[in-house]
């Protein structure tokens, strides 16, 4: 007989197995052993059939009855039970166990750490010139906005696409972004096709808490003020 896809459940695992009618139940039981955890000893196995019978698989000689004589049907179900008391089964089962944490004056003292990478590369806050990288990048934003004549209330486009035109809201830093300097541009689209709705990090910038996303902040370089009038979709249609 060939092999017959069936379904291996327990406790610990579930599972999809090619099942060899040829098997006794006792090689069928040192197979389960690694899928399921339980030794062959300790488990009890259900055949659950496409009606919902339970039959189960034991006998009085396990080395000698074979699966074959069993109703093996493609997709059936083998449920595996553990018959060891709860005390001696295996607790896969991670929630309750503290995390470990090491304290941070040993972390700092590691050698092959990276913390002790930074260090010995000088890079973020062990780099004796970031104070003055950080200065750079936020004059160049600001220049970036006054070149671009980019003011509050300004109509503008964004990412040279015609599609997201819109009205600059806010200008300036944005806190919530992990890790920005720098002035961001906020702005209203005219279309719902933004990333927010005004708001980020639970910090409002403008407007009032919406279902539509009109929103979105972007560096100044991806913003161009001038005369971008909302776009009427109905304006080229022809009349009928």
């Amino acid at each position: 007989m060939s092999d017959v896809p069936m379904y291996v459940t327990s406790e610990y695992s579930s599972s999809e197995r090619r099942i060899t009618p040829s098997w006794s139940i006792a090689q069928l039981k040192t197979k389960m052993e690694p899928i399921t955890g339980i030794p062959p000893s300790s488990q009890r196995i259900t055949l659950k059939t496409l009606t919902n019978e339970t039959i189960p698989i034991e006998a009085a000689d396990e080395e000698t009855t074979y699966l074959q004589n069993y109703p093996l049907a493609p997709y059936a179900e083998f449920q595996i039970t553990d018959l060891r008391p709860p005390s001696a089964r295996p607790n896969f089962n991670a929630a309750g166990v503290d995390k470990y944490v090491m304290p941070e004056e040993q972390y700092e003292k590691k050698t092959d750490s990276v913390l002790a990478w930074k260090k010995a590369q000088k890079l973020g806050r062990f780099d004796p010139d970031a104070p003055s990288h950080e200065q750079a990048k936020i004059a160049a934003f600001a220049k970036e906005v006054e070149q671009r004549g980019i003011e509050v209330g300004k109509r503008c486009r964004v990412g040279q696409d015609d599609t997201r035109r819109g009205v600059v809201k806010y200008v300036g830093e944005i806190k919530e972004i992990p890790g920005s300097i720098g002035a961001w541009i906020g702005v209203h689209l005219d279309e719902p096709v933004g990333k927010n709705d005004g708001s980020i990090g639970g910090t409002r910038y403008w407007g009032e808490e919406s279902q539509l996303k009109h929103g979105v902040f972007v560096r100044p370089d991806r913003v161009e003020v001038g005369d971008f009038p909302i776009v009427d979709d109905l304006e080229d249609m022809e009349e009928i």
